[in-house]
């Protein structure tokens, strides 16, 4: 099944077409179409427990979405059903075949029955039927109106438990002997015994979305290949068949299978294991650090509770203040109106912060009292069984990042990473550079002493990573998540050193002796720089902000940082030479921010575009520009006819408010410039730095080196 990320971005069309626009997949194995699907939708990791009987499900307009398909199709179904829609009108609308509607009204059946069930205690054979059309603990519990563990104990007390199946490789012609493994209750018996007492279960990262992708499997398949040469039995939970986790050659054992709750818990009972590693594939084991520790699985590296203190915002906030570590003015969030009253007293912007999610989910800048309202409802919906807290925004700031492994509460190994847009771009979005070419050597060594009082406090085990606003010299956390981050492969490949073996290493309690090496100790320059997929949704506002939207990333190397961001920015699809360029600088302060960029670019030659604004501001500095008008405007010379044409050979737009949502001028020129395949800049740090490599160095003087040569220095 895939998986879209369409909800983080603004003005998306999400009507389903031709055009892909999933970023990543699943694969639910079961013995039932109905066991799969169900299992399929709860791996997707959007919100929902299955077809039915989640806690949110709205759809505007029913038959629309039967008759227009959108990513949330799959669930307008059973509410059709649920309506009176007959079958062979559902297959008229939606054209899927009656065979799929007859198995999903199947599954809405099921949930009337356990609906009916009543307070009395639910029938062994009801359960047993619900479990082998997929339906899961979570979600029956809310038919029976009970707790979750109390369905599983029901369960248990009923001998209901799933089988470990292999999947048959040999196409039941010969018997088939794999370590392919999956749950189903649609079986008998287990197809192997578990004799194994010195397995390891690693937890993958589940299906490639906007936040979590190979970056993740990267450590996983890395810290499984630690394990198997430590000689420990490695077991792989994941189910997302693009990756290299899930090929049968990587582990001992792997579950393809959900990433739950009810499953990791299921298999560790089964597997006996010596516990659970949680912290290589991202956002997903983490949350689940706190419910296997309380249920009594180990699990293994730094302690379920002191990821909680790092994932928890209130908590974390009062640990920095306990330990009088800088960070930007924050209070938790109870009601309106004292998140209002906050805001007055420090001043808009805010930011708001959800507890436990990846990639920025509902994290939004508010500059006004309307937008914190609108995104305080938001993230209560993202973040409803963690605090939110309200933080004031850091303008202007640099934002810093250092991945780190530690043991015992003391660092092995660490990079500090800089980035090249201010503060207020999400990480998995900013262009990182290793080693850091503008950061002061203060400011590096307090970001050292921070991290080691951190991973101090909280008795780390393993992999973190620690973000960072530096600005004259004053440093400010912003966050830790005590796991693997999606840049530990980038800073492993730069400084030759495999921080996930080493994290591994600790995990399992083996001593590891601190790295003695330097960043200079590099010959080079590393940049890693974001891939969007805006071409590909159409509608979507081409801009960035504190929720992340790239669906992918480049890392070059150059003997300076300028080979190196000319090179990254060459692989994401920017264009060089440049001739012609259009301007629409936004405010008068990022107007003069990029003025001297522009009379450099003026020395280099090139044709300057400009919206009314920008021109007459340009001329008044004595840039020669042409002035054309707005794409609302009606008045030629247009910029659509010169965007149509493609006579700009890059578009620098510099927004005025990054999280506008109305139709404006701005954001047409924007959406235009992509469907139109001409590079584009939102960013005003990000095209500073374009424009001074750019002066620096030409295509020509970018070589062509391996990365072993850069390695060696020569």
């Amino acid at each position: 099944m895939p998986r879209w990320d369409l909800k983080k971005f603004r003005l998306v069309s999400k009507k389903l077409g031709s055009g892909m626009k999933s970023v990543g997949e699943i694969m639910a194995i079961g013995r039932k179409f109905e066991e799969a699907l169900q299992k399929g939708i709860r791996m997707l990791e959007t919100g929902f427990d299955g077809l039915v009987l989640n806690r949110r499900m709205e759809v505007d307009d029913l038959r629309q979405e039967l008759v227009e398909p959108t990513d949330m199709r799959v669930l307008a179904i059973p509410e059709a059903i649920k309506q009176g829609m007959s079958i062979e009108e559902i297959h008229q609308l939606t054209h899927i075949d009656p065979w799929f509607l007859y198995k999903i009204r199947n599954i809405v059946e099921m949930e009337s029955r356990l609906k009916n069930v009543g307070e009395q205690r639910c029938p062994r054979d009801i359960m047993q039927e619900a479990k082998q059309l997929g339906f899961s603990d979570r979600q029956m519990s809310r038919a029976l109106d009970k707790d979750e563990l109390e369905v599983r104990e029901l369960r248990k007390s009923y001998g209901l438990s799933p089988c470990v199946k292999q999947i048959d490789t040999l196409a039941a012609e010969y018997p088939a002997q794999t370590n392919y493994l999956y749950l189903t209750y649609n079986g008998q018996e287990d197809d192997l015994t578990f004799t194994d007492r010195n397995s390891v279960i690693v937890l993958g990262g589940g299906a490639y979305r906007i936040g979590s992708s190979v970056e993740f499997d990267w450590c996983c398949v890395n810290s499984v290949q630690t394990l198997r040469n430590m000689s420990y039995t490695s077991i792989m939970m994941n189910y997302n068949p693009e990756t290299v986790s899930t090929d049968y050659d990587q582990c001992d054992k792997l579950y393809f299978d959900e990433l739950s709750f009810e499953s990791v818990v299921d298999i560790y009972e089964k597997e006996r294991s010596i516990g659970v590693i949680i912290s290589m594939g991202g956002q997903i084991p983490n949350n689940l650090a706190l419910r296997l520790h309380q249920f009594g699985v180990r699990v293994l590296g730094t302690s379920p509770l002191s990821i909680d203190n790092a994932e928890d915002r209130h908590k974390f906030s009062k640990l920095l203040d306990d330990l009088q570590i800088d960070q930007p003015a924050w209070a938790e969030l109870s009601d309106m109106k004292k998140a209002v009253a906050f805001a007055d007293a420090v001043g808009y912007p805010v930011l708001i912060r959800p507890s436990y999610v990846l990639s920025g989910a509902a994290m939004s800048v508010a500059s006004n009292d309307e937008e914190l309202k609108r995104y305080l409802d938001k993230a209560s919906v993202i973040s409803s069984d963690h605090p939110v807290v309200i933080t004031k925004f850091i303008e202007d700031a640099k934002e810093i990042e250092i991945d780190a492994v530690a043991q015992k509460g003391e660092i092995r190994v660490y990079a500090i990473t800089e980035h090249v847009e201010n503060a207020g771009v999400h990480s998995g979005d900013a262009t990182m550079v290793l080693p850091p070419q503008r950061t002061f050597l203060e400011t590096t060594r307090r970001v050292k002493k921070i991290a080691r009082q951190i991973a101090g406090a909280l008795k780390i085990d393993g992999p973190f990573n620690i973000q960072f606003v530096a600005k004259d010299n004053e440093v400010k956390v912003i966050e830790c998540n005590l796991r693997a981050s999606r840049s530990f492969p980038f800073v492993s490949k730069i400084f030759g050193v495999n921080f996930i073996d080493i994290a591994t290493r600790v995990i399992m309690g083996h001593h590891v002796p601190h790295y003695a090496g330097s960043v200079f100790d590099l010959e080079f320059v590393g940049v890693k720089a974001p891939q969007f997929s805006f071409t590909r949704l159409g509608g979507a506002d081409p801009t960035l902000g504190v929720e992340m939207a790239s669906t992918g990333e480049v890392a070059c190397l150059g003997d300076d940082f300028e080979e190196a961001f000319l090179k990254s920015l060459l692989s994401v699809g920017y264009k060089l030479p440049i001739k012609n360029i259009l301007l629409s600088t936004g405010p008068i302060a990022t107007k003069a921010a990029f003025l001297a960029s522009t009379q450099k670019l003026a020395e280099m030659g090139m044709n300057f575009y400009a919206t009314g604004g920008t021109a007459r501001f340009l001329e008044e500095h004595g840039i020669s520009v042409k002035q054309v008008h707005w794409p609302l405007s009606g008045k030629t010379p247009n910029v659509m006819d010169y965007l149509r044409e493609r006579k700009f050979d890059l578009v620098i737009n510099i927004p005025k408010n990054y999280q506008e949502e109305e139709l404006t001028n701005d954001y047409i020129i924007r959406r235009t410039a992509v469907d139109f395949a001409i590079p584009l800049f939102t960013n005003v740090r990000l095209a500073r730095r374009f424009v001074e490599a750019l002066s620096r160095k030409s295509i020509k003087d970018l070589q062509i080196k391996s990365w072993n040569e850069y390695r060696s220095g020569k």
